[in-house]
């Protein structure tokens, strides 16, 4: 968003000056959105980090276990590979003995909170950086 002219921070090498890259409105309210989409992702991978850390109680927190795990490999990787096929066909036998997990939907109330609280965050990282920029 910002070349402080230091390489380190700069991925096109050290420069003599800084330039920032949100100077208009509309620029801003762009790196606003998405310093809050880094922020979010952020705290997905935090969540999917700690799961092999969290012990499933039933089967159906092994099946939730297995969905989330699943589910991070149509993102990253070949589904195809092992041991992906294996472990959707575990869930799958698993899902046929304990049943599917009901659906859930987070209340709109707790998706607009968490989208103001990044929205937050990233409006004062833009703003600092282009307090420094």
């Amino acid at each position: 968003m910002v070349n402080t002219g230091k390489p380190v921070l700069t991925a096109g090498g050290p420069t003599g000056e800084r330039k920032s890259s949100v100077a208009s409105d509309a620029g801003s309210n762009y790196a606003v959105a998405r310093e809050a989409e880094v922020f979010a992702i952020t705290e997905v991978l935090g969540f999917q980090d700690a799961i092999p850390n969290l012990r499933a109680l039933s089967l159906a927190g092994i099946i939730a276990k297995l969905e989330m795990i699943v589910g991070a490999d149509r993102d990253i990787g070949d589904p195809t590979d092992f041991p992906w096929p294996h472990i959707a066909s575990v869930l799958r036998d698993l899902k046929a003995i304990a049943g599917d997990l009901p659906a859930y939907r987070s209340h709109r109330a707790a998706t607009r909170a968490d989208v103001a609280r990044y929205r937050d965050e990233a409006a004062k990282l833009v703003a600092a950086l282009e307090a420094y920029g």
